[in-house]
């Protein structure tokens, strides 16, 4: 008799919760991992975006919190909050992020702040919540920060953005190593250019030509969400239980060139 392999990317009786989850990439990770069988606590600022995000989701126990997480210093009362309603957590996914396109001559330090707090500085105050061990469910603990090819790459007018993301890297690695012992795993993946809200508001600062010359770096041609969304199910579920400490670059070729 054939013996039953259980399959590794069953979330089943798992709780995440996810930033950026109104639209984009953050959207796709809910939908998937609420398809895997997750429960999701959803936070952006947009309301009823996450309202449609949630009426596209597989029915189950999600939630979702409107905040702003450039107020870092409400992180950990939002946590509590989730925690309370929705029980412990086995992962936090930080998809939220902000880009300015600015010479470095023309930023400001409001801009970059602005840009940090929301893209790294909310990233460390969620994962320092997942140490806690009334926060932390106890087992099959992930954290996934959505960084960006920019941290690897650069580009002109990025410098912010690059910054804000190459941070995330070197914090993965750090707290890879102090939450190991706990069993909760940290990872980033570095997407290319998504097909997101986030690249259509820049689309809009191209003329077609520029818009052609982008996606020709990318041999495969422009992502969609669902790209990083399953890249990210994957660190999370039993398929990436020996990876921690490291960045998925999921980017349709644009480092191979």
């Amino acid at each position: 008799m054939a013996r039953t392999i259980p399959n590794p990317l069953d979330l089943t009786g798992r709780h995440y919760l996810v930033t950026g989850a109104a639209s984009g990439i953050g959207r796709a990770i809910a939908i998937q991992f609420a398809a895997l069988g997750a429960s999701i606590s959803l936070v952006d600022m947009n309301g009823p975006q996450m309202d449609e995000s949630i009426a596209s989701m597989q029915p189950g126990d999600h939630a979702r919190y409107v905040f702003d997480l450039e107020q870092t210093e409400g992180i950990d009362t939002l946590v509590r909050e989730i925690v309370s309603a929705d029980g412990p957590l086995h992962g936090v996914i930080h998809c939220a992020g902000t880009q300015t396109v600015m010479p470095a001559r023309d930023l400001k330090p409001a801009t970059w702040r602005r840009i940090l707090a929301i893209n790294c500085e909310a990233a460390l105050a969620l994962s320092k919540n997942m140490g806690r061990k009334r926060v932390y469910a106890g087992s099959s603990g992930s954290i996934v920060f959505i960084s960006s090819i920019m941290a690897l790459a650069g580009g002109a007018g990025s410098v912010a953005y690059s910054m804000s993301k190459s941070a995330l890297h070197g914090m993965a690695r750090s707290l890879a190593l102090e939450f190991a012992p706990g069993g909760i795993r940290v990872n980033c993946i570095a997407p290319g250019y998504v097909r997101t809200p986030m690249l259509d508001r820049l689309q809009q600062t191209w003329d077609e030509s520029q818009r052609d010359a982008v996606e020709a770096l990318h041999p495969l041609g422009f992502g969609q969400p669902e790209d990083v969304a399953h890249a990210a199910a994957f660190l999370v579920a039993d398929t990436g239980r020996w990876i921690t400490g490291t960045v998925l670059v999921v980017d349709g070729g644009y480092l191979a060139r």
